[in-house]
Formats: structure tokens, C-alpha cells, sequence
């Protein structure tokens, strides 16, 4: 932080005289990733953006980017002001759910759109620390495949979604929720179990568990690689049943391994490919973007955060 010291003989000054809106589109040119991205997703000519990233360099006496071909980069002291600025544009976000929340006003329903067995305990105890402070709030609970996820929060239908997506949709927000890894597995009774393949493309010729709509877009691409698929022995949607396709023979199959390792540790399904092989992609907390968020939205996503926060920047 010690670019940004040289303001701080002039401190009460700057508090006074400085357009707060400007700390929120800092925060927008980091979160698009540039400057003209940042000017579509806020809705102005890019000049405009661009003067007034200029007014909040000119504030502060230092530059918050460096220009690159690529775009912008953050300099040391755009690094440690962005952590301030996001702090500000919550709080601000948040100051008319709180009063809300303090004056007892909080009912209503929170439609929360899933991708099937989702292993996360940060969101979990959102949603159980969300249920006990907020008991008059109903919370609807609904598992869909992934692309109806989306679909749902792009036309309004939920407030939150829990969804991988490698193309992420204008106009939703994207919160990194957890990892997930899939691993092929066979069941007990297959003449694989017990046995490591090698190479994916070994095998190509295997009856295969499909999962349409719901398969990420990751392990489709991984899947075509190796010729996986070709030959359908089963399909579901939902991943329970998926796994029970699995474990009762009718094919091999794609299972998370969040999902399936409790049962791998009791012999239920047998892992046949090596782990440095293995397709992982992010699995998201989809919202709407703020103005479009009703109050026991913003605040269950406040708790959802405020766990995300705590894990280790490697997840």
C-alpha cells in the first residue's frame, strides 16, 4: 500500500472532494477485465470510461493500470486499492438489505436453481445460517441440468443458480464455488472392476452411461477426445441416476469425485482412470446482476461469500 501514502496529508480532502462512483467503476474495469469491456457492461461510450478512470488516477496522484496490448493491468498500488473499493461497493450494495434485515421486513421466497448432488459445505451453511436468521423466507430448492440453470436466472425464473458454465452469459455474475474433478467408474459387477486403464481411448468400445444436458461442456470436450460415448448402454439426467446405471452394470461413466468417493471407499464403484488424467472444471454461484436482486437474494449470497472468503485462494 505504499503508493497510495502520498494522499495521506490530504486525506480529509479527498474524502470530500472525490466521486465515490468511481471507486465502483474501478472495481467494474477489474471485474470485465478492461476498459471497453467495462463500458459495454455498464452501458457507456468507452471515452467516458476512460475520463473517469483518468479523474480517479488524477485523485489519487498514482496510476491504477498499466496499458497493454492485451488491455489493462493492475499496478501495485491498483492492487491494493481493489480490495478497498470492493469492500465500499458491497457495502453500499448492501446498506438497503440491511436495513431491511434490522427492521424485521424479510419474507418473501428465494428461488435457487441447482445442478444435481452438489458437494459444497460453504453453501450449505449459508443455507442453514440464512433459514435460522430468516425463518419467514421460503427457500425453493430446484435441480435442473446445468444450461437450464442458466437459462432460468437469464429470464428472471430464479434469483441463484449453482451451475458450471465455460461460456459465461452476459448480465449474470460468476462466484467460484468449488472444483469438481470427474473420474470414470465402473460398477462392482463389471469385468473392469478392479483394473486401471491406462489410456481414456482404451476404452472407446465400453457401453457408456450418458448424461445429455447435464454433462459439462469440459468433460464433453474430454469425452470426444478419447472416443468416449459411442456406444450408449444407458442415460439420465440426474446424476443419482446416473450413478445407479453405474453402479448396477449397465455401462461405464463420468461421476464426480466429491460424489463417488464414498462409495468407491465401500466397493460400490471401481475408478478406472489415473488421476493426472482427469477433467476438473469450476462449478459457479450464478446471480442476476445487483439492480435485478431482491433483498433475501443479496443477503444469502452475503453468506455464501462470506465462507468463500475463508478457503484458501487455491480453491
Amino acid at each position: 500500500m505504499a503508493d497510495l501514502h502520498i494522499i495521506a496529508p490530504d486525506e480529509r480532502h479527498f474524502a470530500r472532494n472525490v466521486d465515490w462512483n468511481l471507486f465502483h467503476l474501478f472495481v467494474e474495469i477489474v471485474q470485465s477485465g478492461g476498459i471497453s469491456a467495462a463500458a459495454r457492461h455498464l452501458n457507456r461510450q468507452q471515452p467516458t470510461v476512460s475520463a473517469g478512470l483518468r479523474r480517479l488516477e488524477d485523485h489519487l496522484g498514482v496510476e491504477l493500470f498499466h496499458r497493454t496490448s492485451q488491455g489493462v493491468e493492475l499496478t501495485p498500488a491498483g492492487r491494493a486499492l481493489l480490495p478497498l473499493c470492493q469492500t465500499m461497493v458491497e457495502a453500499a450494495r448492501a446498506a438497503p438489505h440491511e436495513v431491511a434485515k434490522a427492521a424485521n421486513l424479510l419474507e418473501g421466497i428465494i428461488t435457487i436453481r441447482t445442478i444435481s448432488s452438489v458437494v459444497s459445505p460453504q453453501f450449505d451453511e449459508a443455507l442453514v445460517a440464512f433459514h435460522r436468521a430468516h425463518p419467514g423466507v421460503e427457500i425453493h430448492l430446484e435441480v435442473t441440468p446445468w444450461r437450464q440453470v442458466v437459462k432460468a436466472l437469464r429470464l428472471g425464473e430464479a434469483e441463484v443458480g449453482v451451475a458450471c458454465d465455460s461460456a459465461p452469459s452476459e448480465g449474470l455474475c460468476y462466484e467460484p464455488l468449488m472444483r469438481e474433478v470427474q473420474q470414470l467408474y465402473c460398477g462392482r459387477g463389471h469385468p473392469l472392476y478392479g483394473h486401471q486403464i491406462g489410456l481414456p481411448s482404451d476404452l472407446c468400445d465400453e457401453a457408456f452411461v450418458l448424461t445429455g444436458q447435464d454433462e459439462p461442456e469440459e468433460l464433453e470436450r474430454f469425452r470426444r477426445r478419447f472416443g468416449l460415448g459411442g456406444r450408449a448402454g444407458g442415460f439420465a439426467e440426474n446424476l443419482h441416476e446416473v450413478t445407479r446405471l453405474i453402479e448396477l452394470g449397465v455401462g461405464i461413466g463420468f461421476l464426480p469425485t466429491c460424489v463417488a468417493d464414498p462409495m468407491e471407499a465401500e466397493g460400490r464403484v471401481w475408478p478406472l482412470l489415473p488421476p493426472d488424467l482427469l477433467p476438473s472444471y469450476h462449478v459457479y454461484l450464478v446471480t442476476r446482476a445487483a439492480p435485478s436482486r431482491n433483498t433475501p437474494t443479496e443477503i444469502f449470497i452475503s453468506e455464501v461469500m462470506k465462507r468463500l472468503r475463508q478457503l484458501p485462494p487455491s480453491l
